[in-house]
Parts: structure tokens; sequence; C-alpha cells
């Protein structure tokens, strides 16, 4: 599904550059449930980025489903956004005086969805996540687990082929992680492809391969946790 190819992220501040990604290659195939690790600063949220089409290479390819990323415009990545790529944030990112199904359906929204079909599809994407008897709810009526599987059902409304999730059990207890872990297993075994972006070796644990990142490099992807 995705492939990047030497892929460089370079900002230029007054005075000062910094290299964010560092020529990283990469191969993420379809069905895969994977994490990507690594310390603050490592440019793991970067890579993020770049894979969810919200920022581009300074050098490099990025390659979706064989498509080059690097070729189509500001529209046509809001497109390709919407309809393959589904986002999960540390903070859920849900607009705060509108009710959970509402949240959910925003996507839909975007995309010229009929009113109706957008209420299906947002009762069964709460249904996935066990939140459609909370649809109702304004998000600071939920809990954080609760507001983090809502933005999962926001993330997956659409039925994108690929997830990426930063840090998504960061704000959690460990009741509430397991929770969304289970979520994200039971998507990945409906054959969604999972990238979740974290620092915690537990979350690291229940994937199928590990990518090691420090530095803008990739330091290691054969699929084992690195001892700390």
């Amino acid at each position: 599904m995705i492939r990047l190819q030497d892929v460089v992220r370079t900002y230029r501040l007054p005075g000062s550059e910094v290299r964010a990604l560092r020529g990283v290659s990469l191969s993420i195939e379809t069905g895969d449930l994977l994490a990507i690790m690594g310390p603050s600063g490592s440019g793991k949220s970067t890579l993020m980025s770049i894979l969810g089409c919200l920022d581009a290479p300074t050098s490099g390819r990025y390659l979706l489903d064989g498509i080059d990323v690097g070729q189509i415009d500001d529209e046509g990545l809001s497109a390709l956004r919407n309809r393959k790529i589904g986002f999960v944030f540390q903070s859920f990112n849900l607009v705060p005086r509108t009710s959970a199904q509402a949240n959910v359906e925003l996507p839909l929204g975007y995309a010229g969805v009929g009113r109706a079909e957008r209420r299906r599809r947002s009762e069964a994407a709460l249904t996935a996540v066990g939140m459609l008897g909370h649809r109702d709810h304004l998000p600071s009526e939920l809990s954080g687990g609760q507001q983090q599987r809502v933005a999962i059902a926001r993330a997956i409304v659409t039925n994108p082929a690929l997830i990426l999730a930063d840090e998504p059990t960061g704000n959690l207890d460990s009741r509430s992680s397991e929770e969304v872990l289970r979520i994200f297993e039971a998507l990945n075994d409906r054959g969604k492809t999972i990238v979740l972006i974290t620092h915690e070796p537990e979350v690291a644990k229940r994937v199928h391969r590990v990518v090691q990142i420090a530095d803008g490099e990739v330091v290691d992807a054969s699929g084992d946790l690195v001892a700390a």
C-alpha cells in the first residue's frame, strides 16, 4: 500500500535549517498493523504527516496504492485524504459544541454525502466502537476513552483503507487504552491497514511489526522491539 523512497523533510527557519527526516525508505503492506516508535523529536510525527498527505517531502517519493502523491495538487490531496485515510489523534480533535454523531458525520459532509446516508453510516461507525448509545452526547459529557472511540468512529466512517493514529492512547488510562487497542485490532482483522505512532512499548507489543525511528532515520524495521 505504501512506499516511501529516500524521503527527506527539511524545515527552513530564519537563520537555520532543521532536517526532520533524513532519507527514510519504508514499505507498508495492505492489511498491516504497524507501530512507528521513537523518542520525542525523532521525526515520527513528521513521518505521520507525510503518510497522511498533510505535509509533503522536501525530496524523495511517496507512493500510496501506486500513486505518486507528489504529483497531486491540493484539491486532489484533500479528496485522497477523505477517501483513503482516517486519522486518530492523541487529543481527540472533536468539535466541542457538537454531538458525538455530528462529529462522526463531518467527513461525510465534506464528501457531499446526503443527510440520510450520513446518519446511516455514522450510526454504523458508532456501533462498531460501542458508542451508539452516546450519539447525542457532547464531547464534554464523555470520558477520554469515550471521546477517543468517537474519534475512531469518525476516522472509519468513510471506510478508508488506511488508518493513521498518533499516540492514540497517550491521554488514556489503562482500561481505556485496552478498549481502544482492541478496536484497532478488530478493524485490522476486517482488513484495515493501521499505523500507530507511539512511544509506549505496551502498545507496540500489540502490532505485527515495529519500525524504530531516531534522528529522522529508520534505525530498525525488522519488526522486533529494540530495548530502551
